[in-house]
């Protein structure tokens, strides 16, 4: 890989190509998790309310991980980074058809495997990227790493419902444990630590020359638009973690075969690749802040229409295409700005951060699903929820300013 910031167009494509099938699997592997569930239900007898409990400690734990592996992969390079997580999330996934203790979940589904997919995750995929491409590249290669996420969504969700359906949940949580260790041969790709990182700043974004992290925290951290950003990821967060945790008891609710659970999970995942492109693109061209706030409105109003749609297969496909195109088309914006504000030196510490307010909300989602499923029998208050979370998201995202932050004695580029 070239030592300069100039990459050739085959070893950038390499770089994209190779973050975005990593992520492909990590966020195969999370994403399919709300799958098992019932069958850990039934095989545990735990109940709904215990294991989504786990999940939401594994939730937290995706995101927690996040900025600390991001301070590791700034330090000493993304590849041992993600060796390390294959290694957690394979013996996490592995480990759990063993367990059939609250504890037991607790280590392999809430630590090790979640732990495991952070380190292979957004923040330091897309850290690692942006410190060796131009910033023209940036937003488009955020998206199609993004992407890679959805399409591993796409690919395992109906994979291992028709796994669970035929060999049995055990199997199908084995075959995905096997499946994560080809991060491994990936992360050779990701090998080394960018120069450009720590003495190039992001085109048209503040210099980070002499800034240590410990200051660059605490100047993010004061910053009201980084905030702002904190916020919206939330309810991002939020909304994905009680959807891959309990639509398929929605579903079950609604009377409908289980593999409707798994073709709408997929469903989310392929339309997300072209919401993901989407996003990458237009963030070249428009504001970011304005794509973030129209698409938490829009999530918004597909729920509305979704409540008030008769609940058959056909609702629920049609429901998960129009939410996938905004599933996690946030990504490519969100690290955009955060690129944008404080350039790319630290961009796996400060976009991680931005990533564990994300899984605060995906804590809340998954716990709070199974908690009101067990109180009211349905799911009808999270969805509300979820509704004012997602209005919120996109009012909070308006006051976004979308500049790099000066620091003293420092002057920022102009403004957009």
């Amino acid at each position: 890989m070239n030592t300069n910031n100039e990459m050739s167009p085959r070893a950038a494509w390499l770089l994209i190509l190779a973050a975005s099938a990593i992520l492909m699997i990590t966020m195969g592997a999370r994403l399919t998790t709300g799958l098992f569930l019932s069958p850990l239900n039934t095989s545990t007898g735990l109940g709904v309310a215990t294991i989504s409990f786990a999940m939401a400690v594994g939730q937290f734990m995706w995101g927690a991980s996040q900025p600390v592996f991001g301070a590791v992969a700034d330090k000493y390079g993304s590849a041992r980074v993600i060796i390390v997580g294959a290694v957690l999330l394979a013996g996490g996934l592995a480990a759990t058809p063993f367990v059939s203790s609250e504890w037991g979940l607790l280590v392999t589904l809430g630590m090790l495997s979640a732990a495991g997919a952070g380190a292979g995750s957004f923040s330091i995929l897309i850290g690692a990227t942006a410190q060796r491409l131009p910033a023209a590249r940036r937003p488009f290669a955020s998206g199609f790493i993004n992407a890679g996420g959805s399409f591993g969504q796409f690919v395992f969700s109906p994979l291992m419902q028709v796994l669970i359906a035929g060999p049995g949940w055990i199997i199908a949580m084995l075959t995905m444990a096997a499946t994560t260790l080809l991060t491994i041969p990936l992360a050779w790709f990701m090998r080394g630590k960018s120069p450009a990182a720590n003495t190039v700043a992001a085109a048209g974004a503040a210099p980070i020359t002499g800034i240590g992290l410990t200051a660059q925290l605490r100047q993010a951290l004061r910053d009201r638009s980084y905030l702002c950003l904190h916020a919206g990821f939330f309810t991002c967060g939020f909304h994905i973690a009680f959807l891959v945790t309990h639509l398929p008891g929605e579903v079950a609710l609604c009377g409908l075969p289980v593999g409707v659970a798994g073709t709408a999970l997929g469903l989310i995942g392929l339309f997300n690749i072209a919401g993901s492109l989407s996003a990458g693109a237009l963030s070249t061209r428009y504001r970011m802040k304005n794509l973030l706030a129209l698409m938490y409105a829009s999530r918004a109003l597909i729920i509305v229409i979704y409540l008030l749609a008769p609940k058959t297969a056909l609702t629920f496909y049609l429901f998960a295409a129009a939410l996938g195109f905004t599933w996690l088309a946030t990504v490519p914006p969100t690290a955009g700005l955060v690129g944008k504000l404080f350039g790319t030196r630290y961009l796996a510490t400060l976009f991680g951060l931005t990533l564990l307010s994300h899984q605060i909300g995906g804590f809340f989602g998954a716990w709070l699903g199974g908690l009101a499923f067990v109180r009211f029998g349905d799911y009808s208050w999270m969805w509300y929820a979820d509704i004012l979370l997602a209005l919120l998201a996109a009012l909070v995202n308006l006051p976004i300013r979308e500049a790099p932050v000066a620091r003293a004695g420092v002057l920022p580029a102009a403004k957009a």
